[in-house]
């Protein structure tokens, strides 16, 4: 389990892109990540260096990231840091820097957003019990007792 994990804040940098694969649906986009600093000079806040990550999602995450996310907007990623190195022959060599993600939401420290819950397809493996009664006391129980409620006191 020697994985790198990591959280990126940044902005949506390219229009989600989804796809139904033979593992299933699978999402990418281009994370930007500009750092900020002081500049004592200008006394004024600057920009520093962008770095641009490709996200990658799965599954269920996949599809709600297609339907969530657009250009711009600033998102909180946490996943899987990788690093891809290639060479092609005749060109110069690359290397990508991909989070396969784990958990993707939006930056709510720069603005709001709504959920909605994940309509998913009806499951029937035994969820419409019914909800047990905690309050009443089990069968073949021995202690004949009445419960003691616990009273809220507030101390001035």
């Amino acid at each position: 389990m020697n994985e790198t994990m990591v959280c990126v804040v940044g902005n949506v940098a390219t229009r989600p892109v989804y796809r139904e694969t033979a593992s299933g649906p699978a999402a990418r986009f281009r994370l930007a990540v500009t750092s900020r600093y002081w500049d004592r000079e200008k006394s004024a806040w600057a920009d520093g260096h962008t770095n641009f990550f490709t996200v990658w999602a799965n599954r269920q995450l996949a599809t709600n990231t297609a339907a969530s996310l657009s250009v711009g907007e600033p998102v909180i990623v946490q996943g899987r840091l990788k690093i891809r190195t290639e060479t092609r022959e005749g060109q110069q060599g690359w290397m990508s820097a991909d989070v396969d993600a784990v958990s993707i939401g939006h930056d709510l420290a720069r603005g709001t957003t709504a959920f909605r819950r994940a309509q998913r397809p009806e499951q029937t493996s035994g969820l419409d019990r019914p909800e047990p009664n905690w309050e009443s006391k089990p069968e073949g129980s021995q202690t004949a007792a009445p419960q003691q409620h616990a009273q809220a006191t507030v101390v001035t």
